[in-house]
């Protein structure tokens, strides 16, 4: 008798499990589907705008390519700002859910990013990157496109700054 209650709880938990995975896949396909969408509008600030002027200017002078802006990828720049803030962190956390919807949404085949912090102007962080020899491979490396976000932590004035790199 208690081989068959051990073998009736054994089955209902793994029907238990069962059911929570696939409402977790359901919702996460969900999630998936609505982040799949082209983010069409962004408003650059001047810092924004400057900041990929140097970048581009940086990049003319070695010969290469400029890098074309696209809002999306400033979209997704402008998410991971906004993670920081709120965490009070500086990192790469999620670059690959970032990487990936870029992939997925524009066709992108490579895809790349810098961060910084704490930088007063656009020249303070470009300059920093230069000075760090894997981001200046991003900034120098063989893209096509490019999204930039900087944002302010209204609590103590500091700004974050992501710059994705990418190559469709």
């Amino acid at each position: 008798m208690n081989s068959k209650l051990l073998r009736l709880s054994f089955f209902t938990a793994i029907l238990c499990f069962m059911a929570s995975c696939t409402a977790e896949d359901n919702a996460s396909s969900q999630e998936t589907s609505e982040d799949l969408k082209v983010v069409l509008n962004y408003e650059y600030s001047p810092v924004e705008l400057e900041t990929m002027a140097l970048i581009n200017d940086h990049r003319v002078s070695l010969g290469l390519n400029p890098l074309e802006k696209i809002n999306h990828v400033s979209y997704k720049s402008e998410e991971h700002d906004h993670y920081m803030i709120a965490n009070n962190v500086v990192n790469h956390n999620d670059f690959e859910a970032r990487s990936a919807n870029i992939m997925k949404v524009l066709k992108a085949k490579n895809v790349s990013e810098n961060i910084a912090y704490n930088y007063n102007s656009a020249k303070g962080a470009f300059d920093a990157w230069l000075k760090s020899e894997g981001h200046k491979q991003n900034i120098e490396g063989n893209f096509t496109h490019f999204g930039l976000s900087i944002r302010e932590n209204p609590a103590n004035g500091k700004k974050y700054y992501t710059n994705i790199f990418v190559k469709i």
